[in-house]
């Protein structure tokens, strides 16, 4: 479909937008690699979906695939840094159902333990931005 404004969150729904591709993100982001490993831990998605979905992220660049055996021909599967980039979106994702959808997680820091946040930050200023001056213009 034809926009008339090519909004960014319009044009990242088209790529993550459906009910499994971003837990597909996500659980790369946790370090599964392989097919199995990412059937196993995205509850309920059927086989072929996940084939699908892993081929159109590898598509549009988010993952490559590279082969670990030959026979049969099998896969592991690693997030590029535009992958890594989506990061962010899984976490204000995980953050909102930690405060408003029943959550059995929660997004920690790795080092210290501690609860963190997805915030907006100006990387010229170098400062943070709330919430409520952030908005979309155009470019």
């Amino acid at each position: 479909m034809a926009r008339s404004v090519r909004c960014p969150v319009a044009s990242t729904l088209d790529l993550v937008g459906d009910r499994w591709t971003l837990l597909v993100v996500r659980d790369l982001l946790r370090g599964k690699s392989r097919f199995q490993e990412l059937r196993d831990s995205v509850e309920g998605i059927p086989p072929a979906i996940l084939t699908r979905r892993l081929r159109a992220l590898e598509d549009a660049g988010v993952l490559v695939r590279r082969m670990y055996h030959e026979h049969p021909a099998r896969y592991a599967y690693q997030l590029t840094a535009k992958g890594h980039g989506l990061g962010v979106v899984v976490g204000a994702l995980a953050n909102f159902g930690e405060q408003y959808a029943e959550s059995d997680l929660t997004l920690v820091d790795d080092e210290c333990g501690h609860g963190i946040r997805v915030v907006y930050h100006c990387p010229t200023c170098a400062r943070r931005a709330p919430r409520n001056r952030a908005r979309l213009i155009h470019s």
